[in-house]
């Protein structure tokens, strides 16, 4: 069963800030949205340390209103989201140089979403089972089990996302 609170933003919420600065680059349907988070197989992760960011690629796994990434149980990331859980993540996909015979020009090709939230390091073995199962069905689409002493080897994060938007360039 996937961790519920009661703080957990519903869509309407996911779409109140506005990033995009070219609308006609902005995804603004959530199911192209997920479309282009379940396709993708990278994000990176923005963390804040003191008055500097910190960005790290990390494995994630989704579902509506929740990004899930796993991690070892110490070093900077996990500190930094002791200190301070805001977070931001970009997911991207399709990405391609769009070359031409004129260097200003060229171009890139990609989908992309930027999302805003807050993580929280998952303590119980159920909701840590229930992440890393989003994170494997993400990379394999397959159903994975997990020992005991594999979940107390490994962090879970949940990040519930509190704002999202995506761009593409086609």
């Amino acid at each position: 069963m996937p961790p519920r609170g009661a703080m957990r933003p519903g869509y309407a919420c996911l779409f109140r800030k506005r990033f995009v600065r070219k609308k006609d680059r902005e995804i603004t349907d959530i199911d192209e949205i997920e479309r282009v988070i379940r396709k993708a197989i990278r994000c990176l992760i923005g963390l804040v340390d003191g008055d500097e960011p910190y960005v790290v690629p990390v494995c994630f796994g989704y579902e509506r209103n929740a990004l899930y990434f796993h991690g070892a149980l110490e070093g900077r990331k996990v500190e930094l989201i002791k200190r301070n859980n805001k977070i931001c993540f970009e997911i991207d996909t399709d990405v391609e140089v769009v070359k031409s015979e004129k260097p200003c020009k060229w171009a890139m090709q990609y989908k992309s979403v930027i999302g805003m939230g807050r993580a929280y390091i998952l303590e119980k073995d159920e909701e840590k089972y229930y992440g890393l199962k989003l994170i494997m069905r993400q990379y394999s689409g397959g159903e994975f089990n997990f020992s005991k002493s594999e979940l107390d080897s490994v962090l879970v994060v949940r990040v519930d996302i509190r704002s999202i938007t995506g761009k593409q360039l086609a």
